[in-house]
């Protein structure tokens, strides 16, 4: 194919000079026109972006080590390119069926999608100058360097370009386009450049495009210092060997996303692992939702790419380079400690560490003398989440473990043990969720490994993710049977327990037990079918009405001269029920704190409709992901913790579960939790009615309360320090 290039420009540059817009204060960030003036609702979507934005203000802050501050923009990142592939996907599935479904603040698909191009161009040009005009030079007055080929030393150079000859070069296809070579396809989250290069006998200009390596760094060392180019930039400097004969006239990288719902028919659960692998499949050919190019790529190229790709110059997002900010997690692992915030050790509760002759306390004993609340990552999972599945697999008394899966880490111990009790003959039954994002893959390989050892497995509820975090253990006891259940807010997975903020209930009340194992007889016989449950909230049979009740229980406190008070404790809400719920009980008097770490459809602050209510959201080191929900219930107060979230997919096509967490002392442990978020005034974000928010800050001559370090130092306090790994 020939074609007409403007004049050659400049290879891509991964750090350039030209400045950017400066970024806007931290504490005044926000302001995605969330809400129309007569909606009662904020925007899903740009709640998100919203929320996308804090995490942004994470990598501004200067109290922040650099490579935690680079961390941050990895993070922000990665979740940009989730929200393009999930929720624009799915925003461009609904307006290619016509559908004109609105939003609950009445926005049909295409205008949500105007907003959010609209929201996310400038926090593009926000984030780059964060990265290329704050953290990375601050970075290289550490001596941690990302720099241009052309600006490395000669023996720097020679070093890299050896590297390209050795590791690189061997694996690359560059494909060209032409009438004999159709437009090459580009796979989801891949970084490519396109190049531009002329046959010097014909005089003819063709397309071409490489794929920079996913498996190999993203960053190239240079050798005996901290200095790194990025593969794409050695690349580029060395395409000549790639097109032998050609000239070379420009090349510039690009990054394309696509959609990660595919549709697919689920006809039986038998057929669900055949599902979920042909969706893996499918993704790779997904339509391709957002492409990413440098500013100096030619106004010809880009329009080439947006027609092969089949876009509309709406999806053709500039950001100046380098591309594939998730990428940056490598150089926040840099093993420089005095640039990270010190390492957290984890707490083992004291009811479950060791002994003074180092003997390890039996845990059945410990849940036996009374329920038990762990706090990760303030406490230990190794030491008390793993221990309990481990050493459920190892006791010869312990008859049946039952475990549900949605997300753990690729060399999982819960996994393990799972297949070692299952090895020693125990009856192990576990629930995998094949359709939990981006984890499908290693969920399939889990089930494998789980079925050959001999682990009865299911694969849910067709219709129905399966989002609850439940274990229960059957043990043989002199007295007879006893179940003992852990009930949580997060996964079994050790990676994530070190970086979320999750919550879980080791208890072996009868009635709790014997209702986890009804749930788990729910889940492996597939069927929904309607069960009375007077404990637990399972969605999506009784979870719904249940908050429901509650909300309105408090309103009648409050109509009755009492002290109506709710506080919940969330990642999102979004359900529009539950939010006018909320309203009602405001509008009644009742007092009510939210803490909403991400999407929040809710208004707070709305005379005559939430004046009661006030939303704040923390951002910090580890990710808030701990539910907890509270309703004063006329003195007679009602805790729970689990794993949903108030949105409408937790509530009605999820199976979620949510455990009343009854002791005194336990209670008053998940009041000071709240209690100390309540209060933070460093990590915190205050919702405005209109959508916007703003970073809380010490008044003059007020002390510090960040939340995460005080729970941090009460955990130190109560408990002792789980050994190194």
């Amino acid at each position: 194919m020939t074609v007409t290039p403007e004049p050659a420009a400049p290879a891509v540059d991964p750090a350039p000079d030209a400045p950017a817009p400066a970024p806007a204060p931290a504490a005044a960030a926000g302001g995605a026109a969330a809400a129309t003036t007569d909606s009662l609702f904020l925007n899903r979507e740009l709640s998100w972006i919203e929320f996308n934005r804090r995490v942004l203000a994470e990598a501004e802050d200067e109290t922040v080590p650099l490579l935690d501050r680079l961390k941050f923009l990895a993070i922000f990142g990665g979740n940009l390119d989730e929200f393009f592939m999930k929720r624009v996907g799915g925003l461009k599935l609904q307006l290619a069926s016509g559908s004109e479904k609105r939003s609950p603040d009445g926005r049909t698909a295409g205008e949500q999608l105007a907003a959010i191009h609209e929201a996310v161009r400038p926090l593009y040009v926000h984030q780059r100058a964060v990265l290329l005009e704050r953290v990375l030079p601050a970075l290289a007055a550490h001596g941690v360097e990302v720099v241009r080929h052309r600006a490395l030393a000669a023996a720097e150079r020679e070093h890299v370009d050896r590297f390209f000859e050795r590791n690189v070069f061997p694996i690359l296809t560059p494909l060209g386009l032409d009438t004999s070579h159709p437009f090459p396809f580009i796979s989801n989250l891949s970084l490519s450049l396109a190049v531009a290069v002329r046959n010097p006998a014909s005089g003819e200009v063709r397309f071409a495009r490489v794929k920079v390596p996913q498996s190999l760094p993203r960053w190239i060392q240079a050798p005996d210092a901290l200095r790194f180019v990025p593969l794409e930039e050695v690349i580029a400097e060395n395409l000549d060997r790639l097109f032998p004969g050609q000239e070379l006239l420009e090349s510039y990288a690009f990054r394309v996303t696509r959609a990660a719902d595919t549709e697919r028919i689920e006809e039986g659960a038998d057929d669900l692992l055949e599902s979920v692998q042909s969706e893996l499949r499918l993704r790779r050919f997904a339509a391709v939702v957002r492409l990413e190019v440098v500013p100096e790529m030619p106004s010809w190229m880009r329009s080439l790419l947006a027609d092969e790709l089949g876009i509309g110059s709406e999806d053709v997002h500039e950001v100046r380079a380098p591309l594939a900010n998730r990428d940056l997690f490598q150089l926040a692992a840099l093993p420089l400690p005095e640039l990270k915030e010190e390492p957290w050790r984890p707490a083992v509760p004291a009811r479950l560490a060791p002994a003074a002759d180092g003997r390890e306390p039996d845990l059945f004993r410990a849940v036996a003398e009374g329920d038990l609340l762990v706090h990760h990552p303030y406490d230990s999972f190794a030491g008390s989440v793993q221990r309990f599945i481990e050493a459920a697999a190892a006791d010869p008394s312990v008859l049946a473990i039952k475990q549900t899966l949605y997300r753990t880490s690729r060399d999982s111990p819960v996994v393990r043990a799972l297949i070692e009790a299952a090895e020693r003959g125990k009856q192990v039954a576990v629930l995998i969720e094949l359709k939990a994002s981006f984890d499908e893959a290693r969920n399939i390989e889990w089930a494998e490994a789980l079925e050959g050892a001999g682990a009865h497995v299911a694969y849910g509820v067709v219709g129905y993710k399966t989002h609850a975090k439940v274990s229960l253990v059957v043990r043989q006891e002199p007295e007879g049977l006893r179940t003992y259940a852990h009930i949580a807010t997060g996964n079994y997975n050790t990676d994530t327990a070190e970086l979320y903020t999750d919550l879980g209930l080791f208890t072996c009340d009868p009635v709790l037990g014997a209702e986890t194992a009804r749930l788990f007889n729910l889940l492996t016989s597939g069927s929904l079918v309607a069960q009375r449950f007077e404990r637990l909230l399972v969605a999506p049979i009784n979870m719904r009405g249940g908050i429901l009740e509650r909300i309105r229980r408090e309103i009648e406190h409050r109509r009755s001269g009492g002290d109506g008070r709710i506080v919940a404790k969330m990642n999102s809400l979004e359900d529009p029920e539950i939010v006018a719920a909320l309203y009602e009980a405001s509008a009644a008097g009742v007092d009510i704190d939210l803490i909403v770490r991400g999407v929040c459809r809710l208004r707070p602050g709305l005379p005559g409709r939430s004046e009661t209510i006030r939303v704040r959201s923390i951002v910090g080191r580890f990710l808030e992901h701990a539910r907890i929900f509270f309703f004063a219930n006329g003195g007679r107060p009602e805790y729970f913790i689990g794993s949903a979230d108030w949105m409408s997919r937790n509530l009605d096509w999820r199976v979620e579960a949510m455990a009343p967490v009854d002791a005194p002392e336990l209670q008053a442990e998940l009041r000071a939790i709240l209690e100390l978020q309540l209060a933070d005034n460093c990590k915190a974000w205050e919702l405005s009615p209109d959508g916007s928010w703003r970073q809380l800050r010490p008044a003059p001559g007020e002390p510090r309360r960040p939340s995460q370090v005080e729970l941090m130092a009460r955990a130190a306090r109560r408990s002792r320090p789980a050994p190194p790994a």
